[in-house]
């Protein structure tokens, strides 16, 4: 019933994470009413950053330089790299500020299932890095999925022969959280990390 525009802007919408066809229809209709506040500006912003964005040769990250803002910041702690599965767990990295060190990102975890093998991902390029001589840590950031695991595992025999200190995030208790809601594999994996204090 609708133009076949406005079909498609629904379609396309509708694939963005967290909108279904409903709510794509919600968002289609809000711009829709506001062209010249939203509609125009975000479609010629849309436009620019397709033009301007590009990986980084160096780490995978996603910028409108390369190599990208972090690895090209010389006040960044060239000595460790916090590895990510993809950009957008950099991001919620850099977001805490916690890690002031470079990062380097996977492009995904391997999995037999789907036929992700260790070529597909970003790994030569980290085990290089890692031989660098200015880098001396190696910290796996990835998810505590099975695939992030096993990837994880992967990395660490790839590195065995870099000479770096390999270091994994912890696993368990969330900040706030109380323990009678917390699945078993929390638990344990809390119980096994546990450090002295």
């Amino acid at each position: 019933m609708s133009a076949p525009e406005i079909d498609r802007l629904i379609e396309l919408l509708a694939k963005l994470p967290g909108l279904g066809p409903r709510s794509a229809r919600r968002v289609a209709l809000h711009l829709i009413k506001r062209p010249a506040q939203l509609m125009t500006p975000l479609a010629d912003a849309l436009a620019a950053t397709a033009e301007a964005i590009s990986p980084c040769q160096i780490c995978g990250n996603v910028d409108t330089s390369d190599p990208c803002r972090i690895c090209a910041n010389p006040e960044r702690d060239a000595s460790a790299i916090c590895v990510v599965e993809d950009v957008a767990d950099l991001w919620a990295l850099e977001r805490t500020g916690v890690h002031r060190g470079r990062y380097h990102v996977l492009g995904g975890t391997l999995s037999a299932l789907d036929g992700v093998n260790p070529e597909d991902l970003n790994i030569g390029k980290l085990v290089d890095r890692a031989k660098e001589t200015a880098v001396l840590e190696v910290i796996l950031a990835t998810n505590a999925t099975v695939a992030g695991q096993t990837t994880a595992h992967y990395i660490v025999e790839r590195l065995a022969s870099a000479g770096v200190k390999v270091s994994r995030l912890a696993h368990g208790v969330p900040v706030g959280g109380e323990l009678n809601y917390l699945d078993d594999g929390t638990l344990t994996a809390a119980m096994k990390s546990r450090r002295p204090l």
